[in-house]
């Protein structure tokens, strides 16, 4: 294991268990395809070496500068080209601690059609994604016009924790890699029931005061 993963042994930890739920909770595509990523300090991140994440081990992170330079490790190219990606979100989310990139299936319909993701499912609420998740219109790959989107997209929306990619699949923003994990479930979950919901007449909006009264709610299950 490299040493720069020892030494953030936390973060590693944290990462392997994210990509497990993933998994374990059957929100990856059939390719089980992603890349997964834990900002260490306010330098370096560690990142997944390439995008099989299946049985994910300590031995296939990375660590890697938030200005795109490899400390220790070898990326695999396909990684290497989504860097930035990752350390520009770091960037410009200081609070965010962990970003995950998936083709999740539901969330990857709503991303091909380029269709935003309402906030309809109250376990968003919960996670504090009370708006719709936006869309990043498509560019390559790790491109600087993809990267620059999501930022833009991101400054857009300060309040989402997650963007689809038009074309390609979503990035989820959480606190660690577990809170972002968690939270792509969720919206895995919200995008399979938006699509369930059509041939019924589809899903219908919260009332004006619900992301107030599941505050409430959560508060007094605190007390």
């Amino acid at each position: 294991m490299p040493s720069s993963v020892l030494g953030n042994l936390g973060a590693s930890t944290a990462v392997v268990q994210a990509a497990q739920s993933l998994f374990t909770n059957g929100v990856m595509s059939h390719t089980g395809h992603a890349n997964l990523s834990a900002r260490v300090d306010g330098q370096s991140m560690l990142l997944t070496v390439d995008g099989q994440v299946r049985d994910l081990s300590p031995n296939r992170l990375a660590l890697v500068g938030l200005d795109g330079t490899v400390v220790e490790g070898d990326l695999d190219p396909s990684n290497a080209e989504i860097v930035s990606m990752h350390s520009e979100v770091y960037r410009v989310r200081p609070e965010v601690g962990g970003i995950i990139h998936t083709h999740s299936p539901h969330l990857l319909a709503f991303a091909m059609a380029g269709r935003e993701l309402a906030c309809r499912y109250e376990a968003l609420l919960r996670f504090g994604q009370a708006e719709s998740v936006p869309v990043v219109p498509w560019a390559p790959r790790g491109s600087e016009r993809s990267v620059s989107g999501i930022i833009d997209v991101l400054g857009q929306h300060p309040g989402t924790q997650a963007v689809l990619l038009g074309n390609h699949g979503a990035l989820v923003l959480g606190r660690d890699p577990l809170h972002a994990a968690s939270l792509l479930t969720v919206l895995e979950e919200a995008a399979e029931a938006e699509l369930a919901a059509l041939p019924l007449g589809g899903a219908v909006d919260f009332p004006a005061s619900a992301l107030a009264d599941v505050r409430a709610s959560m508060a007094r299950a605190r007390a």
